[in-house]
């Protein structure tokens, strides 16, 4: 299951995985963009591994990982809960 976190104000949109049997949660960034259509990213926590750059410089990967990195443990306690919507129980 793949759930919504967070869109940014330039409508970069933040999902992530429900949490795996291995433990992990993958989060995928992705923003819409007028030449290449959308630039994206995933990042694998609790390592911040990051795979499958499409799109970003160095320096928006090094700022979306920071990003991820803030907010990590909000994306880590939703990916055992069903979502932001379901553990705000909205």
């Amino acid at each position: 299951m793949i759930y919504p976190f967070m869109t940014l104000e330039d409508d970069t949109v933040i999902t992530h995985t429900e949490m795996r049997d291995d433990g992990t949660v993958k989060v995928y960034i992705e923003t819409p963009d007028e030449q290449d259509c959308f630039h994206s990213m995933e990042c694998f926590l609790p390592s911040y591994k990051v795979e499958n750059i499409k799109g970003y410089t160095k320096e928006e990967v090094d700022y979306y990982l920071a990003f991820i990195k803030e907010a990590a443990n909000l994306i880590i306690e939703f990916s055992q809960e069903g979502g932001f919507d379901h553990a705000a129980a909205i």
